[in-house]
């Protein structure tokens, strides 16, 4: 899936027919986050399927043209750092949100810890990040995450809506308003992003991490066991 979705990425910036770029879910969810199963694996770090997930946020990051993000149920984990590397967010009422990290013994992940600060504020970003709580679509607008909030039903549609109007601007001005508000940031980033990544890897085989995983994984084992009996 990561692999899939940066070759798009790739794909939307060579074609010069397209000048927006659109991200959306399907299923009951935007996105859950990763595997914890995955994180459990000490090896998991130097695994394929990690580097690919390193591509597609690299390849998010990068783009030139304007991304737009269109939210509904979970987006959890990677699933909400994504988030921070669009241009345009929007959320359906039902959309809960979730920086997980630190309760799984973890630290935030690609520029998290530096955009989510910028975005909502010091003290917002420390409560959304320490604790790990969810918070709701109206609670991101609210903090200014969120651009709107839909009903449920409507929200594809009036992203895709959003995203047609937008393609209509002048694709070049566009671009280069996107790399001017960039600009400042990004020597940032790339300097941020190998911390966070280096520090996300000693947290993940360390002792603290491995326990919590152990624990998720007992508990979505027994209530596995509870609906299937």
């Amino acid at each position: 899936m990561y692999s899939s979705m940066a070759d798009a990425f790739v794909e939307a910036e060579n074609n010069k027919n397209i000048r927006v770029i659109l991200i959306y879910g399907n299923g009951d969810s935007f996105c859950a986050g990763n595997d914890l199963k995955d994180f459990h694996d000490i090896d998991y770090f130097s695994s394929t399927e990690e580097q690919s997930s390193v591509y597609f946020m690299s390849c998010l990051m990068k783009s030139k043209k304007p991304i737009i993000a269109a939210v509904h149920g979970y987006a959890i984990g990677i699933g909400t750092t994504l988030l921070l590397q669009c241009d345009l967010l929007y959320a359906a009422e039902d959309a809960k949100f979730q920086f997980p990290f630190t309760n799984l013994g973890l630290v935030p992940e690609f520029g998290s810890t530096f955009n989510l600060p910028e975005l909502v504020g010091k003290f917002r970003a420390a409560e959304l990040l320490f604790f790990g709580d969810f918070f709701t679509a109206e609670e991101a607008h609210e903090m200014g995450m969120v651009n709107k909030v839909f009903p449920k039903n409507e929200l594809i549609d009036k992203a895709i809506t959003i995203a047609e109007q937008l393609a209509e601007r002048p694709p070049i001005a566009l671009r280069s308003t996107k790399e001017l508000m960039k600009k400042y940031h990004k020597g940032i980033l790339e300097k941020l992003m190998p911390e966070e990544g280096a520090e996300f890897v000693r947290r993940q085989v360390s002792s603290e991490a491995q326990e919590a995983f152990a624990a998720f994984l007992k508990v979505e084992s027994r209530i596995s066991r509870n609906y299937n009996n």
